[in-house]
């Protein structure tokens, strides 16, 4: 027996009387642990440590650790949301950025969508346009991105049964947990739209049979999803004669598109009864009468997917946003999220926390020789253990040696601007250092060996209060290249 819950809308918390596969006990009593506040990429997990004992135990890791380790396996994650009680909803991604944002929703799954990657990485439709390449790729970046297992849309197979075995291995070394694989002809329709026809019976159930083959040969549990559009195509008997051969063939989740009514859905739902069934909430006006995740289940579903959501309200915000810049305004507030929001979305705060651990402050200048005394050289790491939240920084003030002159002459008080402006009118550089580091401005500007920038320094004018003078150019030409460089005290 197994439940989970919500914590903070972010959290999991699963009680389990058998072993979770992704984690591993510790020898201490759950009863012994004080409250536990866990991030909102982390999820706590109690397994008991033997099968015999009843004392719970528990370890905690980030999710992205675990899928990282290699602990995890996407594929066995879906099976066991499929076999686990209610209906599983799963929103459509088509990047990155809109996986991981369906992770931090608190979804358990998500699915890829041929509609929403054709229109986001090619702009154009889902007809066939994109290829099993770029559907791969796109696909091992949303994997990557995520913890969750991620149903990819295997499209129909991209060409013959030798192609369908390619692509189902694609997919699994993608990190695709599951794979939807439908009937069409090539090239392919979108779902809901016109001009849909579908290949022989007899090639269809090919199709699954082949895909089941890549999966034994690979040594992959990936879940293979057999859709049928032949509701549209043919008829509603038609499509619910090739989901009982899928059913037969090995298909591990029956989906019909393009349903019209809910009575079609329950004629679906009532045959293999065992079998899961995905529902298509296609948004915006589809076929299929959109209802409740309470009304699927109660009708049969398992798996409820919503592929139009996130690139429907993404085109949306995108267009209001490009209006108000056009007439001079940017996005009201309540439009977007701040810019902390979104660094925190992208784990810019996670980056720096990591940073921190490598934080170093080096002995020497980023230029020059010869600066520091011995004495004065230290080295500096950031470790884990600290407890503080910014790194501990050391200010060494460099001292220059000169047998004629001294530091009172005032070298450190004055500075050097360095700028080079191309033949093209491009500046190419424009940087200020301490007139003290002036043996290694050469370094930076290799046309400037041999002149002898330090006694222009001392002999510039000083202003009516004894101050440096500011401003004053002290080298301005153009060198081999055809570039003006140019040198002033600041």
């Amino acid at each position: 027996m197994s439940f989970s819950t919500s914590l903070n809308g972010h959290e999991r918390l699963l009680f389990s009387n058998q072993r979770h596969p992704h984690f591993s006990a510790l020898p201490k009593p759950y009863s012994n642990f004080p409250p536990i506040t866990l991030p909102s990429h982390q999820r706590l997990v109690f397994a008991p440590t033997d099968p015999s004992k009843k004392d719970l135990c528990c370890r905690a890791r980030p999710l992205r650790a675990i899928a990282a380790s290699g602990d995890s396996n996407p594929s066995k994650e879906l099976r066991r949301i499929l076999q686990s009680p209610g209906i599983h909803q799963g929103p459509a991604v088509f990047d990155a950025l809109s996986a991981r944002l369906v992770e931090r929703a608190g979804f358990g799954l998500c699915f890829t969508s041929g509609f929403s990657i054709s229109a986001a990485r090619l702009g154009l439709p889902d007809t066939g346009l994109i290829s099993y390449g770029e559907m791969v790729d796109q696909g091992s970046q949303i994997t990557q991105a995520v913890s969750i297992p991620v149903i990819g849309d295997g499209d129909n197979g991209y060409g013959n049964h030798i192609n369908v075995k390619r692509t189902v291995k694609g997919f699994i070394r993608a990190g695709f947990a599951g794979i939807l694989l439908e009937d069409q002809v090539s090239p392919k329709a979108c779902g809901h739209t016109r001009g849909r026809k579908v290949v022989s019976r007899e090639d269809a159930v090919m199709r699954i049979k082949a895909a089941i083959d890549a999966r034994e040969e690979s040594g992959s549990d990936i879940v293979i999803i057999a859709r049928t559009d032949s509701r549209q195509a043919v008829s509603l008997e038609e499509s619910l004669w090739r989901s009982r051969a899928f059913a037969d063939a090995g298909a591990d989740v029956l989906f019909i598109d393009a349903l019209a009514s809910r009575e079609e859905m329950k004629a679906f739902c009532e045959i293999t009864p065992l079998l899961p069934k995905l529902a298509n909430m296609l948004e915006g006006g589809g076929k299929t009468p959109i209802l409740n995740p309470i009304e699927l289940e109660e009708i049969g579903f398992k798996l409820v997917a919503y592929p139009l959501s996130l690139i429907g309200v993404s085109i949306q915000a995108m267009q209001d946003a490009l209006a108000a810049i056009k007439s001079g305004r940017i996005p009201p507030p309540g439009s977007m999220p701040s810019f902390d929001e979104m660094k925190e979305t992208l784990g810019f705060n996670a980056y720096y926390e990591e940073e921190k651990r490598y934080t170093t402050v080096p002995s020497q200048p980023s230029f020059g020789t010869g600066y520091y005394p011995a004495e004065k050289s230290t080295y500096m790491t950031r470790t884990a253990t600290q407890d503080d939240n910014d790194p501990v920084v050391e200010v060494i003030t460099p001292y220059v040696y000169d047998d004629s002159r001294s530091r009172s002459s005032g070298i450190w008080s004055r500075s050097l601007r360095v700028k080079i402006t191309g033949r093209d009118g491009l500046e190419k550089l424009d940087m200020r250092v301490p007139a003290g580091f002036l043996e290694g401005i050469t370094n930076i500007v290799p046309g400037l060996m041999g002149v002898n920038i330090k006694e222009m320094l001392d002999d510039a004018a000083v202003e009516a209060d004894g101050s440096p003078q500011r401003g004053k150019v002290l080298l301005d030409f153009n060198d081999t290249l055809g570039d003006r460089i140019q040198v002033f005290i600041e």
